[in-house]
């Protein structure tokens, strides 16, 4: 695993998993259960619960059973998408997360990019249920 991922989950270990959690009656709920893309393994899961208010994602929080680099993925995506409208949430890239993270590596690109298919796509259901 490569040492920047290490460094930010050791972190999270120290610190507690500030953005894991759930809430009742999200406005999103997106599930990625076995996949492969960005839990590894058969039966891993990751839950996402989005509150949005006024156009813009007021919280943010997810249950997982996933390894060190999809969480510390997760973990920065809750942190880059509070706060912002949806709009802005949905431009956030692959690139920016692994820069925040500091990790280019394989491994973390392709769960990067997994969970921000499931984030995106989520978030384009959403405005297509709220906005027609």
């Amino acid at each position: 695993m490569d040492e920047a991922v290490i460094k930010h989950y050791r972190k999270l270990l120290k610190a507690g998993f500030e953005n894991a959690g759930s809430f009742d009656s999200p406005s999103i709920f997106l599930e990625s259960v076995g996949d492969g893309r960005v839990c590894g393994h058969a039966g891993d899961y990751m839950r996402i619960f989005i509150n949005v208010i006024n156009g813009r994602i007021n919280d943010m929080k997810y249950l997982c059973t996933c390894d060190p680099a999809a969480n510390v993925a997760i973990e920065m995506l809750c942190t880059l998408a509070k706060g912002k409208g949806l709009d802005e949430a949905r431009a956030i890239t692959e690139d920016s997360l692994l820069r925040k993270i500091g990790s280019t590596t394989e491994e973390l690109r392709n769960k990067t990019k997994g969970l921000l298919d499931i984030f995106d796509r989520g978030l384009a259901d959403y405005q297509m249920r709220e906005h027609g």
